[in-house]
């Protein structure tokens, strides 16, 4: 693979870039015919139709994924080994006490409930975020670095420093926020390129991921079954402590990411488009990496790093709401359904129990598959 190669790839490759791009096109003519007077009232009216329509879709996508979302997380609550009615569920959640119940779902089933859901939207919104930054599917932080990052640190900590819990998770939550700065000042060079900046990632995930395989080769049993537990990403063991973090994270990073939507579409036209409307691209890019570094970090170090759940949430979630709206909210809300439902099938689906990750895992693997080959039958190399 080259790096003009890649460059040639990702304007073509980015179904977000693409329809971002073209709708701002078109507001941009809309605008320009209404200053020379030509053609104003059917321009505007055909503009507002359209908008009107967007926005109408998006409302219904919004509501559709917001009421799955509810509905698989219900089911999660009731569904197990012993099936609970929804009144019981709603005393529980309420505060009585129900016998049975109230240890089964308040002690074990919500935590893990409400985990996989924050966590999901996390690694959902953290990952449209860069793909849409850089305007291509591939550059999710799975695949550029940063949950390598989190892992390799995550595995120093367990097996070298013989680490356990809240430290393991701290120390996380640094190395992925650190990768993240290394991997921006590598790709620096008068600005942020999109394909020098995953071109970089690339080769530091390669780095920390022989890093992490040194390191699980001089594990002890335990320490080995303590990391690959991590590893895989599992929601097992979830609690109430690691559902804070998480909360907390995205109750403070997502509004960055929605006030800076607007100048996150316009970068779609290209950088020096994007400044000739306005934008100030290197700030707007600075303010969603950390935001969105910082969601996958705290996800991350809750869960471990759920495999391909950030690389499908935003293709899925652009296919779903149609060209013109913003992705981020939709992505978000995909995210999480997708690690519920990942949860209930590694669970439930089949005799032995598997991690979340696990599962995601077998999703992901063959959706990448056909991102390559859609980029290559378009005649680009990646």
């Amino acid at each position: 693979m080259t790096a003009a190669g890649t460059a040639r790839s990702a304007p073509t490759t980015d179904a977000i870039g693409d329809r971002t791009a073209a709708d701002a096109c078109a507001d941009v003519d809309a605008t320009t015919n209404t200053g020379t007077g030509t053609g104003t009232g059917s321009t505007l009216r055909t503009v507002r139709a359209a908008r009107t329509r967007r926005r109408r879709r998006a409302a219904l996508t919004l509501t559709a994924l917001f009421l799955a979302v509810i509905a698989v997380f219900s089911i999660s609550l009731m569904v197990g080994n012993t099936f609970y009615p929804p009144h019981d569920v709603i005393a529980v959640i309420r505060g009585q006490e129900v016998p049975g119940a109230s240890f089964t779902v308040g002690t074990l089933r919500l935590p893990r409930a409400i985990l996989a859901l924050l966590a999901g939207m996390c690694f959902g919104l953290g990952g449209v975020t860069f793909q849409t930054m850089l305007r291509n599917p591939l550059a999710s932080p799975d695949i550029i670095g940063i949950s390598s990052g989190a892992s390799s640190a995550a595995a120093f900590g367990i097996v070298i420093l013989g680490l356990s819990g809240t430290a393991v998770s701290l120390l996380a939550i640094l190395a992925g926020l650190g990768v993240a700065v290394l991997i921006y000042l590598l790709s620096y060079r008068g600005g942020v390129a999109g394909t020098r900046l995953i071109l970089v990632g690339i080769g530091i995930a390669a780095m920390l991921t022989s890093a992490t395989d040194w390191i699980l080769s001089r594990a002890g049993q335990w320490d080995l079954q303590e990391a690959l537990r991590w590893l895989t990403g599992s929601l097992n063991n979830s609690s109430y402590t690691e559902v804070g973090p998480t909360l907390a994270a995205l109750l403070v990073c997502t509004p960055f990411l929605l006030g800076q939507s607007r100048n996150l579409a316009t970068t779609q036209l290209g950088d020096d488009a994007a400044r000739a409307l306005g934008t100030r691209v290197d700030r707007t890019r600075l303010i969603v990496m950390v935001a969105a570094v910082g969601l996958i970090s705290f996800a991350t170090a809750a869960t471990g790093p759920i495999a391909f759940v950030s690389f499908l949430a935003g293709p899925i979630a652009v296919r779903i709401i149609g060209p013109g709206s913003s992705p981020l909210l939709p992505s978000a809300l995909v995210g999480a359904l997708l690690v519920l439902v990942a949860d209930l099938v590694g669970q439930y689906a089949t005799g032995t129990r598997y991690p979340v990750g696990v599962v995601t895992g077998v999703l992901g693997a063959p959706f990448l598959l056909y991102l390559i080959v859609r980029v290559n039958r378009r005649g680009a190399s990646l």
